[in-house]
């Protein structure tokens, strides 16, 4: 199984929390991490945009990531989101076995 990481940008620390434990509690993440504080600038309605952001980094399977796409963009304030998968081609053997053992129905003990 492909695991990767998923890389969402939200509006505040209250949004990435709340799509967060979302997506773990749903085993659409075996984790995430929430970086807070960061500054975006980008091109939106044809002018640039100078926001504070909260990134999202979730740690999943690729046979998720459409699913959690979904969830993200369903409970999300932006009308688009920022929610792009990056494959990951190395790491810690026992690290990516938890990822892909905790996403998996059932497995409720992990």
């Amino acid at each position: 199984m492909k695991t990767i990481l998923v890389y969402i940008t939200t509006s505040s620390e209250k949004e990435a929390l709340h799509i967060g434990r979302a997506l773990v509690s749903e085993k659409l993440a075996a984790s995430v991490n929430m970086i807070p504080s960061i500054r975006s600038l980008y091109w939106w309605e044809g002018e640039i945009q100078d926001e504070g952001e909260v990134i999202i980094l979730a740690k999943t399977t690729a046979s998720l990531f459409e699913s959690l796409k979904d969830r993200v963009a369903a409970m999300h304030s932006y009308v688009c989101p920022c929610v792009i998968a990056i494959p990951i081609e190395k790491g810690h053997a026992p690290f990516l076995e938890w990822i892909e053992a905790v996403t998996q129905p059932g497995n409720a003990s992990l």
